[in-house]
Order: structure tokens, then sequence, then C-alpha cells
């Protein structure tokens, strides 16, 4: 199994995403959260919080590379 996939099963929240046969869990709160270019889908709430419920980036195909990548950005 490679260090950059990881699936919990037997989570209390899943499914927390739709439309994903697979769940990358690694990053379940998204390091990427506090940028406003983190490239994921999002809406701001009324109350100025980031809602993420919509994104999969992180949870999908190379979203560890992604991930990655966006951090290394400056």
């Amino acid at each position: 199994m490679s260090h950059e996939f990881f699936e919990n099963r037997d989570c209390e929240y899943r499914p927390c995403h739709s439309g994903l046969k697979k769940i990358n869990c690694l990053f379940c709160f998204c390091p990427l959260y506090h940028r406003s270019d983190c490239g994921g889908s999002f809406t701001i709430l009324e109350d100025g919080t980031k809602d993420c419920s919509a994104c999969t980036v992180p949870h999908e195909g190379n979203g560890y590379g992604y991930v990655i990548a966006k951090l290394k950005e400056k």
C-alpha cells in the first residue's frame, strides 16, 4: 500500500463526500483549507465559513500529489 492513499472504511462520518467509489482519507481535514487559491470547489457561507463539502480534490486520483504541489507553491 502506498503512503499516498488511506481509506478508513470504519469512519463514523463515512460517506463524507458523495460520488466517489474510493475515497482517500489521508487529508480528511484538507491542509489547503485556509488558502483562498486551494483549487477546490468551495462556497463561503453567510457567516464567513469556507464550506468544502462539495470538494473531492484531495480525496481522489492524484489528490496527494495535488495537495503536496500546492503546499510547495509560494
